[in-house]
């Protein structure tokens, strides 16, 4: 049986990028929360835009990474698996920022913080996920962990069906109901991409135990 330390030979620089770009997730999540709770939504935005830039240069360093070095860490594609799904949360949550600051006014009354700091929450899961590839191929932190976020993903798609009822009896601004429905289902997407990053490590500590 392979040891992590041995797949990744000297590759010690993969757990520092893969942990980098887990942290830039949990950035671009906090900051997410952030902006549906404060009123100044500047120094948010710009909050957004560095760790969306550093994801970005993590994701192609990894790419670099993958190609330049002989002995890789896991399995290429298992790398790969990772790096995609971790770029996907924080590109996921920009998404939601673009939209909500362009419509934020005309959803005065409708509650996202919830839903943001049970993002915030998934995001930080992921990052101690992540964190235990360093720790070896031990199957019971790491299932623990995917369990809290298949629970924190059943609460995101319970939260999703709430609101409906009330949007749609209030029947007063149809386009109000379809702009919450848009950004609260973004919300639920990013949610449902830190549950991949959680299986994606799940699925690779099971193959190498």
């Amino acid at each position: 049986m392979f040891s992590l330390q041995t797949m990744f030979g000297k590759g010690d620089k993969f757990y520092g990028l893969l942990e980098a770009s887990a942290e830039a997730a949990r950035e671009s999540a906090k900051a997410m929360h952030e902006l549906v709770t404060q009123t100044d939504r500047t120094p948010i935005m710009a909050a957004f835009s560095t760790a969306r830039a550093r994801e970005k240069a993590l994701h192609g360093q990894i790419g670099e990474e993958l190609v330049n070095t002989f002995v890789t860490a896991l399995d290429r594609e298992d790398i790969e698996a990772l790096n995609s799904a971790l770029y996907k949360i924080p590109k996921t949550i920009e998404k939601f920022a673009e939209r909500y600051v362009i419509v934020a006014e005309r959803l005065q009354g409708i509650d996202f913080g919830q839903r943001a700091a049970l993002l915030e929450r998934s995001a930080e899961v992921v990052v101690a996920m992540i964190g235990q590839l360093r720790q070896g191929l031990k199957i019971d932190p790491v299932k623990k962990l995917r369990d809290q976020l298949q629970a924190l993903e059943s609460e995101a798609d319970r939260l999703l069906l709430d609101p409906y009822r009330t949007l749609y009896a209030e029947g007063t601004d149809p386009l109000r109901a379809i702009l919450a429905k848009d950004l609260f289902e973004l919300v639920e997407k990013a949610v449902d991409k830190c549950r991949d990053v959680g299986n994606v490590v799940y699925s690779i500590v099971l193959k190498n135990s």
